[in-house]
């Protein structure tokens, strides 16, 4: 390793079908759900590798795939000439006719891909969770630490380790045990009151993982997972170390309000809170952070636009994110993000949604705590989020009570 700089091949983990997220996912992949106005959930993890310095990116997709391979072949291309890419690899059955049975399965159908690229580590990372991350850091202590796997722990709660596969460190950092959703929890040393959630990005050696990808491959009993199978075999050999993303991850330009932040939007309800995360003063996620961008393909469009002026008819955003592309016309719209292209109309009233691109709001609608997906008209004098039986009989309703209405659903006049 002297010398040089550490060959790194990466591997994105985007085969999910995303069903706690319907209907947003009726006709996508989870992460190529739109997000924050003009990104999708996979261009965060992609920018966090990019930033970090590594460019040789395949990601594993399989359900619903159109829309997330169109908008990496869009976005996502860098230049050959310095052997950058990032390339969308769907299942491909190269063993047998069956697709992935599981993301350790994943990689086992991929090795190819890691048999042409040759490198001394491999990144395996999900496709659709919320965060800042210089995966540097973690392969500088991946190295350091000696062992076959390193795992990145969040710092959480231990009242809410039920939810996580939770790690376990030992004194040196290395793990102890791997425990899925664990009902008696033990706090770190450090702090009993946390514990270590993995956020499902593990840094390999090579051999390491194409080592334990085909032991896991020969297991009857497997349910080849990254996590359930993979780390826990790799655990149970003394060979895992954690990566404390919460303290040791130190990404430029964080602030002490959006340091550590990271979401799962696996349900609509998170989904819908990590919107609101967006929009504060000082936000608790911010995208505004040009040291470490998120990166995205925005298509032409012209600047929003704000109309009318009158006490009866002004157009108006409070407290809100407006991409290119929006026209308020003499409506109003307050906490909400307005993703390119939305338009609303006079006397309509928008609080606490999420509008997708091209969504028409008609004259005195009203729309609260909701997320409408692309293409969708809400017609003149239409209430959404007022009247919660009247929401369940026509919408989906989450169960934090946020209504959600699908892409190119029609919507019956008032």
């Amino acid at each position: 390793m002297a010398g040089r700089n550490p060959n790194v091949f990466s591997l994105v983990l985007a085969g999910g079908a995303g069903n706690r997220l319907q209907p947003l996912t009726r006709d996508r992949a989870k992460p190529a759900v739109p997000f924050g106005g003009n990104y999708r959930l996979i261009d965060f993890v992609l920018s966090n590798l990019v930033n970090s310095g590594y460019r040789k990116i395949a990601v594993l997709t399989q359900y619903k795939s159109h829309s997330l391979n169109a908008h990496i072949a869009k976005t996502w291309r860098m230049s050959q000439m310095l052997g950058n890419y990032v390339s969308s690899v769907p299942a491909q059955m190269r063993d047998g006719e069956r697709w992935f049975t599981g993301s350790a399965d994943a990689i086992y159908q991929n090795l190819n891909l890691i048999r042409d690229e040759a490198p001394d580590y491999i990144a395996v990372f999900g496709a659709d969770n919320l965060y800042r991350m210089d995966a540097s850091q973690m392969l500088e202590d991946h190295i350091a630490s000696g062992k076959g796997v390193t795992v990145a722990g969040l710092r959480v709660p231990i009242e809410e380790a039920s939810a996580f596969g939770i790690i376990e460190p030992a004194a040196d950092g290395s793990i102890a045990a791997f425990r899925e959703k664990p009902s008696d929890p033990v706090g770190l040393a450090d702090d009993p009151s946390q514990v270590f959630a993995s956020m499902g990005n593990y840094l390999f050696t090579t051999k390491d993982l194409v080592d334990a990808v085909l032991r896991d491959y020969e297991r009857a009993d497997s349910n080849h997972d990254m996590g359930g199978d993979i780390i826990a075999d790799m655990v149970a050999r003394e060979d895992a170390n954690v990566h404390d993303f919460t303290k040791d991850n130190d990404v430029p330009g964080s602030t002490d309000r959006d340091r550590g932040y990271w979401r799962d939007v696996g349900t609509i309800d998170a989904y819908f809170d990590a919107h609101m995360d967006l929009i504060s003063v000082h936000p608790i996620f911010n995208l505004y952070n040009n040291r470490w961008p998120i990166l995205t393909w925005n298509d032409p469009s012209p600047p929003a636009k704000f109309v009318f002026d009158l006490d009866d008819r002004r157009g108006q955003a409070l407290d809100s994110m407006v991409c290119a592309g929006v026209v308020v016309s003499g409506g109003t719209v307050r906490r909400s993000v307005l993703s390119p292209g939305v338009q609303v109309h006079t006397g309509a009233l928008v609080e606490d949604s999420v509008l997708l691109h091209g969504v028409d709001i008609g004259r005195r609608a009203v729309v609260r705590r909701a997320i409408i997906d692309k293409g969708v008209r809400v017609p003149e004098d239409v209430q959404i989020g007022v009247d919660p039986e009247a929401d369940r009989a026509r919408f989906h309703v989450s169960e934090g009570g946020v209504v959600v209405i699908g892409k190119h659903d029609v919507i019956p006049p008032a």
